[in-house]
């Protein structure tokens, strides 16, 4: 329960900033161009509001709806979800959205899109001023990668080292890595100390992420972090720093193969409705090796524990103030270059079905409350957010700006009744979206 609220507080959190941001943007150019704005509202507010107030001499009123689904802002004279063509039947009034030139419009419409992404750029330039950027390099990962059955018949082999995609240099393991390896048509790797090239077929990056055991893993060097007390392992001698090499009789060249054997012993003791299992271990302290027997408990559980990729050599990269600036700007302009080639595997059939609602969007903040994940985030939400809004869909900003570039080319305004039924099939293919969406997390959830 508490990881859920933690969860949902992040959640709620970061979309409430990332609306107002948003419409915030709406508000900054119809000001700037002198377009009244009635109504500025974080969540929508059908029937009721939780909290609004209008300012002495504004024209604007401020409030929170109850409907936490997003936000908008009411703009005179312009047929949305709040006004229809009925509410402009009267003469066009100077300070309206509809008697301002097209372009300034387009400013307008565009605006929400355009905080969003730079809101997105500034909080990625403050993460690198704040945290710096830490990775272990592929090439400094000495073990090498694990490689799943479909990547070995590709021609990967355990122990490899990713060097480049199509001669692009790969320099950390993450999902850029994984959808450039699947998008090359050659990929080189280290192989016992010579250079090999790895040809691709064609393969999805949808089908590669969803692959159990991984595509591709980091091999783990096999030595002990720590021990933990009353466990088997502490009851047999083990200590930190004592490299494990073999169980029952089986070499282990890395902690993935030690947690492949005792997985395997687990899955043996289950099958003969054993509560232990009999583990033989040899490992080695300052070169010197040992042989110990132990019994595994009831979790199958032997004590030891490993803290990822820490015994490699990470790289830290910090930056100043003004260095963390166009630092921050490429690493925002990557991460939606990587959203947007990923969109093509929504139109799939097994995209379709790996859309996610609030579920799924509260589930990428961490279950304890840590700011450096909230507020990566949070950038990535606000790049999504800008992105999916630009969509030429009716009711989106995008299919607004649709409209205005086509009055611009032609010359030509489309109608306000036009404007408002385009407004009702934009708005119920969202609502259609959103229940698919969330209803998938249900799903998930069930099963």
């Amino acid at each position: 329960m508490e990881t859920f609220l933690i969860r949902a507080l992040q959640l709620m959190m970061s979309l409430s900033l990332l609306v107002i941001i948003h419409e915030g943007g709406h508000f900054f150019f119809a000001k700037l161009f002198k377009v009244r704005v009635t109504k500025f509202y974080l969540f929508f507010d059908p029937w009721f509001s939780l909290f609004k107030f209008k300012p002495k001499n504004s024209e604007t009123e401020y409030g929170v709806g109850w409907l936490p689904l997003g936000g908008y802002v009411q703009i005179a004279g312009m047929v949305d979800e709040t006004q229809s063509s009925e509410d402009l039947n009267h003469p066009m009034e100077e300070w309206e959205f509809r008697a301002k030139p097209a372009w300034q419009r387009l400013f307008i419409m565009i605006g929400g899109v355009l905080m969003n992404f730079l809101l997105a750029l500034f909080i990625y330039s403050m993460i690198l001023f704040k945290w710096g950027d830490e990775y272990v390099a592929l090439q400094d990962m000495t073990y090498g990668m694990e490689f799943n059955e479909r990547a070995e018949e590709i021609g990967f082999r355990d122990g490899d080292i990713l060097l480049s995609a199509d001669d692009t240099p790969l320099t950390r393991f993450d999902v850029d890595m994984l959808r450039a390896v699947t998008e090359a048509r050659v990929v080189k790797v280290s192989r016992d100390g010579q250079e090999v090239e790895v040809f691709m077929p064609e393969v999805s990056l949808l089908d590669v992420a969803k692959d159990n055991p991984p595509f591709v893993e980091p091999l783990i060097p096999n030595v002990v972090d720590s021990v933990i007390a009353g466990k088997p392992m502490a009851e047999a001698g083990v200590r930190q720093g004592d490299v494990l090499l073999a169980v029952n009789g089986k070499e282990i060249g890395s902690w993935n193969s030690f947690l492949a054997q005792m997985a395997a012993l687990r899955e043996s003791a289950e099958a003969e409705g054993k509560p232990v299992a009999d583990v033989t271990l040899v490992y080695a302290r300052d070169g010197v090796r040992d042989t110990v027997a132990m019994q595994t408990d009831t979790l199958y559980q032997v004590g030891v524990m490993k803290n990822g990729l820490m015994d490699y050599k990470v790289t830290k990269l910090e930056y100043g103030f003004f260095e963390s600036f166009p630092a921050g700007v490429a690493l925002g302009v990557n991460t939606l270059k990587g959203y947007v080639n990923d969109m093509k595997y929504v139109f799939t059939k097994e995209g379709a079905k790996s859309v996610g609602g609030f579920g799924t969007i509260g589930s990428i903040f961490p279950k304890v409350w840590d700011w450096h994940r909230f507020w990566e985030m949070t950038a990535l939400l606000s790049i999504i957010l800008a992105f999916m809004n630009i969509l030429p869909i009716p009711a989106l900003d995008g299919g607004h700006v649709l409209f205005l570039l086509y009055e611009i080319i032609t010359r030509r305004k489309p109608s306000d009744k036009f404007m408002e039924r385009a407004q009702v099939v934009g708005m119920f293919l969202l609502f259609a979206l959103l229940i698919w969406a969330n209803f998938n997390d249900l799903l998930r959830f069930l099963f």
